[in-house]
Formats: C-alpha cells, sequence, structure tokens
C-alpha cells in the first residue's frame, strides 16, 4: 500500500513502506545515489537512498532523470545530524514514467513566472507553484470550515443569469445562436427571443443577489464558485474568471458586518499559518520577505476602521504627493489605498460609508442623504480584499435608487419583492478568493495563484 510522504514519521523509522511520487534531482556516484522523491502531499520530499549493489544499478540510474515518476520500496532508516531526520533504503525501484531529461523544460535553473504560465500543465511540479497550490486548498478549506462551524449554510447559485449584480455592464454573454446567421428584431438588434432562454444572458459576476434570498429565509448563507468579468484591465489583480466567497447575515449591520469579515480573514490566515508553514516559509524567504511576520501580524492584530470622510481627510493632509488628488465624492485609487495601510495603520483597513453616488444600487442609504453603508477592507500589497455592504430593505427607497441607477423593475422584481413580504435588515461582503491567496502566499501577480488563469487574449490550458 502506498504512503504518501506527508503521512511519514519517526514512527515508521525500522518499517517497510513503498511511495510515489516525482524525482526532483540525482545525485549519483560510484557507490550509492540520492534520489529526492516527492509526491506533492507537502513541501518537503523524502530521500530515497540506492546502494551500488542494488540490481541494475548502473542501467537503473541511467534511465531515472528529474521528472521521472516512480515506485520505491523499502525502509525507513533515521538520519541523526542530518538535515532531514529519515531517509529511505531502496529494495526496489519501478520506473512509472520516465521523462525525457533532453525535452524537459523544467530544468534546475531559475524560471521566470512569465516563463511559468506558458507551462501551466508542468509548473505545479516546482516548488514555488506547489507551495501555492496547497496553501490555496488550505484556504478554500478554511473558508468552507469558518462558516459551518457559525452556523451558516453553503448556498450554490448561478452561474448562469440575466441580471447584471454591479450594473458595471462588463459581462460575458451566454448564447445558442448561429453567430453567422444572428436573428434581428426590426430595429436591428440581436433578437435574443430567438436563445435557449429566450432573454439575454450572461455569466455571473456575482451570486449576492441570489443568497440573499437565502439569507431573507435560512438567516446565515454563503456561496463560494466562480464568477466571470469581461473586463479590459490588465493589471496583476484582475482576471476574467475568478471565484468569489460571499457570506450574507439576516438581521446584520455594517458593524455586524465588518466583524465578519475581519474574523474570516483572521481565521484563514492563521489556518493556513497553522497548516502550511512550511510553504509560507519558503515563500518567505525567495519570494517575499518578511511574509510568515506579515500574516502572524494580521492574525493577531485589530483591523483599523476609518469613515470615508475621515479618511479622505487623512490623505489629503498626508505630505505624501499623490499622483490622483483624493477628493470627497471619487473613489479611492491604489495608491491612496497603500498609504493608508502602509503609512497611516500600519494594518489592514476598514474604509466605510461612502458617497452613494459611487456605490452599487442595493448599498443601504445612511440617514444623511449622502452616504451608504459600505465597506472595503484593504490589506497590504493588493489593497481592496473585501467589499460589502448593509442592503438596502427599505422598498420605496430601493425603488427609488434602481430608477436613479437606470435598473429595470422587470428584470430584478422578484429582488424588490423581498423587500415587500417580511423584510429585514441583512448585509454581507464579497472576498475575491485569488486576493486572498495572493495576501497569503505573497505572490504579486494574480495570475501565479490561479491554476489555470483566463484574462484578456489567453485562455490557454
Amino acid at each position: 500500500m502506498r504512503t504518501k510522504i506527508k503521512q511519514i514519521t519517526e514512527a515508521e523509522v525500522g518499517k517497510g513502506l513503498t511511495v510515489k511520487g516525482w524525482v526532483k534531482s540525482v545525485r549519483r556516484s560510484k557507490h550509492v545515489a540520492f534520489i529526492e522523491l516527492n509526491d506533492g502531499s507537502s513541501f518537503a520530499g523524502l530521500q530515497v537512498v540506492v546502494d551500488a549493489s542494488f540490481n541494475n544499478y548502473e542501467q537503473l540510474l541511467s534511465q531515472i532523470t528529474t521528472g521521472s515518476a516512480l515506485s520505491v520500496t523499502g525502509k525507513l532508516v533515521a538520519t541523526p545530524g542530518r538535515e532531514q531526520t529519515f531517509e529511505l533504503q531502496a529494495q526496489e525501484i519501478d520506473i512509472i514514467g520516465m521523462c525525457d531529461a533532453q525535452e524537459y523544460p523544467l530544468q534546475k535553473k531559475h524560471h521566470t513566472f512569465e516563463f511559468l504560465r506558458t507551462i501551466s500543465h508542468l509548473r505545479p511540479r516546482t516548488n514555488t507553484f506547489g507551495a501555492i497550490a496547497r496553501i490555496r486548498n488550505a484556504l478554500s478549506f478554511a473558508t468552507h470550515l469558518f462558516f459551518q462551524e457559525r452556523g451558516f449554510l453553503y448556498i450554490t447559485t448561478p452561474l448562469i443569469t440575466a441580471a447584471d449584480c454591479e450594473g458595471a455592464g462588463q459581462l460575458f454573454t451566454v448564447t445558442t445562436l448561429d453567430l453567422e446567421k444572428l436573428p434581428k428584431t426590426k430595429e436591428g438588434i440581436v433578437d435574443f427571443a430567438h436563445d435557449f432562454f429566450g432573454k439575454q444572458t450572461y455569466l455571473t459576476v456575482s451570486g449576492q443577489l441570489n443568497v440573499e434570498c437565502y439569507a431573507c429565509a435560512l438567516s446565515d448563507v454563503y456561496t463560494f464558485g466562480p464568477t466571470f468579468r469581461a473586463d479590459p484591465s490588465e493589471t496583476t489583480r484582475h482576471l476574467a474568471e475568478f471565484w468569489m466567497v460571499e457570506p450574507e447575515m439576516a438581521f446584520a449591520d455594517l458593524q455586524d458586518d465588518m466583524d465578519y469579515a475581519e474574523e474570516y480573514v483572521k481565521f484563514c490566515v492563521n489556518y493556513a499559518l497553522e497548516k502550511c508553514i512550511e510553504d509560507i516559509d519558503f515563500l518567505d524567504c525567495f519570494f517575499s520577505k518578511g511574509l510568515t511576520d506579515r500574516l502572524r501580524h494580521i492574525g493577531k492584530t485589530s483591523f483599523e476602521r476609518v469613515g470615508y470622510t475621515k479618511a479622505i481627510e487623512i490623505l489629503q493632509k498626508a505630505s505624501k504627493k499623490f499622483i490622483f488628488t483624493p477628493n470627497w465624492g471619487d473613489d479611492l485609487q491604489s495608491e491612496h489605498e497603500r498609504y493608508l495601510v502602509e503609512e497611516y495603520a500600519k494594518r489592514p483597513v476598514f474604509v466605510y460609508d461612502y458617497p452613494e453616488k459611487i456605490k452599487a444600487f442595493y448599498m443601504r442609504r445612511n440617514d444623511d442623504g449622502k452616504t451608504v453603508a459600505a465597506m472595503d477592507l484593504l490589506v497590504l500589497g493588493i489593497g481592496e480584499l473585501i467589499g460589502g455592504s448593509q442592503r438596502e430593505e427599505r422598498y420605496e427607497i430601493l425603488k427609488e435608487k434602481m430608477k436613479q441607477y437606470e435598473i429595470s423593475y422587470d428584470d430584478y422584481w422578484w429582488y424588490l419583492e423581498l423587500r415587500k413580504y417580511g423584510a429585514v435588515p441583512h448585509a454581507g461582503f464579497g472576498l475575491g478568493f485569488e486576493r486572498l491567496v495572493m495576501l497569503v502566499t505573497g505572490m504579486e501577480n494574480i495570475r501565479d495563484v490561479m491554476p489555470f488563469p483566463r484574462y484578456r487574449g489567453y485562455t490557454n490550458f
């Protein structure tokens, strides 16, 4: 029976076991060979020792190269005083998959992230992307664990929708129409009445509106799934396909929303530190100096909370010269977000109570008539990690805002009806999961934390 490398402990010393994995390196001499084997279950591999007395030693070692897949059966022995605490003395080796050493693109040298994106099918075999994958897995599990332990119900929301949640219009159309023979109306526009769903439909940008329906019946719910935006931006923080974590809480206001958001981020960070410390320390050493300490700081520090108006005052009084002048009524730019986190608070910052005109239609209008109960969580190196709000639960005000934003009542009749039948205050937030992975791994480009990234002009693999 196969034993995963992660499962091996000193308790197995002296016992026989079988491991299977891929060769990371081979060092050999006339008398002995050392094979580093890794199966992806942990950052650390297992050193396999092959004695020269091994059957067909020379022939076998000539066939084993970096990238080869092996099955090794042997005896685990202690190695006191060495870097590793134990190693496997090979008794039987089967080559499961040979690797052409001359053509194998992952040679023992530095590879740029740009190059590794061109071989996304192989980059998980590198130490870096293996570490990222394990951290991403831990954060995904931590997300479900956090909400499940607090009584939230997991709700799956549609990927195909007729609603533009954010009102930004950056949606991918889903259609079965023949693009060479598109049906047209008398006005000359595409007639989606002939399409599969009988109307124009899109890939969703958010599951929020749908999951609100369940919050207004089951209290605390969340959705966690893929979302899509036809955003032409090619920054290091944007993808066309990404995952969103979106909890929604009934009988909750903006303060509750921020409390949950802070607790969730801390939980995920601390969970990763507990389960993936070897991976984090590796990324700290080679790619993001100080990463481990930054994460520990996040995990134990209270987040700053600053009203939008105060945040603008802080920025206007700052000695730093900004490219974009901070003015009340404008959205915060990346340089403003960085200043608030890095210079002003030196920790994650919630900015809340934004001007109504720069936020989505569903956010609750504050009593001042100018701002809404919205918040963004800003973190080091990324900027906005979370966006959330208390939702507008008052029927007439929501209807007024929809008219103001030129949003069709017919398309959102069901969303309005939630405000007619037992409406309650409720709040929620959305977290871009890849940005959370960036935070915990210290990676600077979002394309390197998505296994197979999709962005403008790129759908390879």
